[in-house]
């Protein structure tokens, strides 16, 4: 499978989605989700803490995920948005890096999908050229707003 970045915005892919989920909710499996991820804090010398401070505080990120693909897999692609908000030095408080969370599309989009709300990325996975021109279609029709009334099937 390949895997490459897309210059989407995810807003625009976010209420893309929720119409077309709308007007057809079995064309398309959609699966969101997030995890708190804690990572040591970088050693610069910025930072100014001594070591033992350093231990009792970690960077806290927030990695939201929402996976879009077709209900038939066979057809080979997958799209990705993914939020990444790092929360900057915390305390810990053993409540972070406790798992993955599922969330609904809403959820998603009003904790993640804002402005100034971490730095969002969105990702194709295809398998073949096939896969790649479906894909394709896909991406015009967010980019035009065009949804499964406006064009028939998606095949």
């Amino acid at each position: 499978m390949e895997t490459y970045p897309l210059d989407i915005d995810p807003a625009q892919v976010l209420r893309w989605l929720k119409q077309e989920s709308e007007i057809a909710p079995s064309e398309l499996r959609i699966a969101a989700r997030r995890a708190q991820e804690v990572r040591q804090l970088p050693t610069t010398r910025e930072a100014h803490l001594g070591d033992e401070e350093r231990e009792d505080l970690s960077e806290v990120a927030t990695i939201a995920t929402l996976e879009i693909a077709p209900v038939h897999a066979s057809e080979g692609w997958q799209l990705t948005v993914v939020v990444e908000d790092e929360l900057g030095p915390r305390m810990l408080n053993g409540s972070a890096g406790d798992g993955e969370q599922a969330i609904d599309l809403g959820t998603f989009e009003r904790e993640f999908i804002r402005r100034g709300r971490g730095i969002a990325n969105v990702f194709a996975e295809v398998e073949g050229p096939a896969a790649r021109a479906r894909l394709n279609r896909l991406l015009g029709a967010i980019e035009k707003g065009r949804h499964v009334a406006d064009r028939g099937s998606r095949r």
